[in-house]
């Protein structure tokens, strides 16, 4: 049926244009023929003929170029207006029964279909841009000259530069280029930070240029908890090894050490027994001691909260250190959900690590002191010591910088925040001789 109807239509178009043609050429047939049967014309009559010929013609001439001419320019505009992407013209006449009202009918209705294309793909462009917005991943898309052609905010942060100093710019400009020829899932980090990214790449294409994309996922936090994992098991396996072996030898050399006084001999050999049996001795319990330090690490238990105020216990912590003097800057009144507790050794441990450090530089004051920052409390401690060397094994359990540290304050601080969802960063301080200790903690 619907095949039937466009031949019909297609049939009236060409009849419409033979009939014109018809009526073109009419005039000029009569004319001819009665010039041959006549023989005879005077001047004015054919020039009125001639006038009245060329009128006519200027007449059907137009109806032609309004029925044919008209209709394909206006198709031709509308068309032109979608290629340059203007969708809101459309072709007149489409309900007529004719070849040039289907051909319109069906550019309205590509029209109608570009127009709906194009708001999904402005809605889908503008949710892209959103997600990019918020995402916490660095993003970054370079084209095959490896210039920038698309950054998210979290990317501009890491680069530490605006919009229009990273846009345009090549990889190595902008300190990228060891990743564009990096493998997939690589590890990296920046600069002298402590942040470590997982890398995945991957290809596209846009315009038919092929295109980099390179996402970087911050993968400290997970590769710190396994390190963590790994010496707790490593301190068990240990602790529990040395546990059961220095127990016996304490134990067999104070037996030992008490049998010697009843043995007969020179004095000068009894001597000797008695001081390597209570060496012996001495050293098995500190090993003891010393194991079990460690063991606390690998059987920290989970906090057990409670709503405290921080100011109070600040005070205690400040008040159990006597060695130095402890400035307090009282910051605002916070409750927190915490472990008080664990809090209160994290600090204790962090002050303790203030003070020996301001002491091994003629024992200048240590300042502590709290604030709001957003969401999160900020607790910082500095010391006027000699700052820091080395701040990337601060700390990793076992690691010390003390001829008598045990390199378990620091980790235990860290893994008691963390516990509580914070994290502490020791840095030197750029206002002066000495280190800042600061403890982020959750307000919720």
């Amino acid at each position: 049926m619907g095949s039937e109807r466009q031949r019909r239509r297609s049939r009236s178009a060409v009849r419409r244009a033979w009939l014109y043609c018809l009526f073109l050429a009419l005039p000029s047939l009569v004319a001819g023929v009665v010039l041959v049967v006549k023989e005879q014309l005077s001047a004015t009559s054919a020039a009125m003929l001639g006038v009245f010929l060329l009128f006519y013609l200027l007449l059907v001439a137009a109806a032609l170029i309004e029925s044919f001419v008209r209709p394909l320019q206006t198709l031709s505009n509308v068309v032109s207006s979608l290629r340059e992407g203007d969708y809101s013209f459309r072709a007149r006449g489409a309900g007529l029964q004719d070849a040039f009202a289907e051909l319109a009918g069906e550019v309205n209705a590509l029209a109608d279909l570009l127009q709906k294309q194009r708001v999904r793909s402005l809605e889908a462009t503008a949710l892209l841009a959103r997600i990019l917005e918020v995402m916490h991943a660095p993003l970054f898309a370079f084209d095959r000259d490896n210039q920038l052609q698309l950054v998210n905010r979290a990317g501009l942060r890491l680069l530490g530069k605006p919009y229009s100093r990273c846009f345009g710019r090549s990889a190595r400009e902008l300190g990228l280029a060891d990743l564009l020829e990096a493998a997939d899932q690589s590890i990296h980090s920046f600069e002298d930070k402590s942040t470590r990214w997982m890398l995945r790449r991957t290809k596209f294409r846009q315009a038919g240029a092929p295109h980099t994309l390179l996402l970087l996922n911050d993968v400290s936090v997970p590769l710190k908890e396994e390190e963590q994992a790994a010496w707790k098991r490593l301190v068990r396996v240990l602790g529990h090894e040395l546990s059961n072996s220095l127990a016996p030898i304490k134990s067999i050399a104070g037996s030992l050490l008490a049998r010697v006084d009843r043995m007969s001999g020179e004095e000068s050999e009894l001597h000797d027994f008695r001081r390597g049996l209570g060496v012996v001795e001495s050293r098995a319990d500190s090993l003891h001691r010393f194991v079990q330090s460690y063991r606390l690490l690998a059987q920290l238990p989970p906090p057990h909260r409670k709503t405290i105020q921080l100011g109070p216990l600040m005070e205690r912590v400040v008040l159990l250190e006597q060695r130095l003097t402890v400035e307090l800057d009282a910051g605002p009144a916070v409750e927190l959900n915490v472990d008080p507790d664990q809090l209160e050794q994290m600090f204790i441990n962090l002050l303790a690590n203030a003070v020996d450090a301001s002491l091994a530089n003629e024992a200048h004051p240590v300042r502590a002191g709290w604030h709001r920052a957003e969401s999160d409390l900020v607790v910082t401690i500095e010391d006027h010591g000699l700052g820091i060397a080395n701040t990337e094994n601060l700390f990793v359990p076992f690691y010390t910088t003390k001829p008598t540290g045990s390199g378990v304050g620091l980790a235990l601080a860290q893994q008691i925040a963390r516990a509580h969802g914070g994290e502490i960063t020791l840095v030197n301080r750029e206002d002066g001789e000495g280190a800042r200790a600061t403890v982020r903690l959750p307000l919720g």
